[in-house]
């Protein structure tokens, strides 16, 4: 049985909404699967993605497959990062507590970079909305009084 890390599809007609799940590679896509390790909604901007990082990692060690989207989920995450940081680890390259400090200040930066693109996304929806609503100003053309006649008022 080779297990693999895939999206199961849920959410009504063009509403998609995803869980990430492990399941058999055999399995049907939205059927049966092992183990849900989160979720991902494609609507929201940037993306949003909610998943267990240690659950996703114990997988891929077990030598469960992504599939490219999720293998794109992963490494935005960082789970990738960390595999190839805890294998530097075991090869001996350098020591757990550096890898853990070089992968908190990926975090960091990673999630000021995410603050900023909603931010930017924000930014721009309210302008867009602002713009919509604004009122067409039509000139209003003065047209010359007509002359008082003189005529004596009895």
């Amino acid at each position: 049985m080779s297990a693999k890390i895939r999206l199961q599809r849920h959410g009504s007609k063009k509403r998609p909404f995803y869980f990430i799940v492990v399941a058999d590679s055999r399995a049907p896509r939205d059927g049966k699967f092992i183990q849900k390790l989160g979720t991902y909604n494609p609507l929201t901007v940037p993306a949003t993605v909610q998943l267990d990082r240690q659950k996703a990692l114990e997988w891929l060690n077990k030598g469960a497959a992504p599939t490219d989207t999720v293998r794109r989920i992963l490494s935005f995450k960082g789970v990738l990062y960390l595999k190839h940081l805890l294998r530097g680890v075991t090869m001996g390259l350098f020591d757990d507590a550096t890898a853990m400090q070089k992968f908190t200040a990926w975090t960091a930066e990673h999630e000021q970079q995410i603050k900023k693109r909603q931010e930017d996304a924000y930014r721009k929806k309210k302008a867009a909305r602002v713009a919509s609503r604004v009122p067409v100003v039509r000139k209003v053309e003065e047209t010359p009084a007509a002359p008082e006649s003189e005529a004596p008022a009895e």
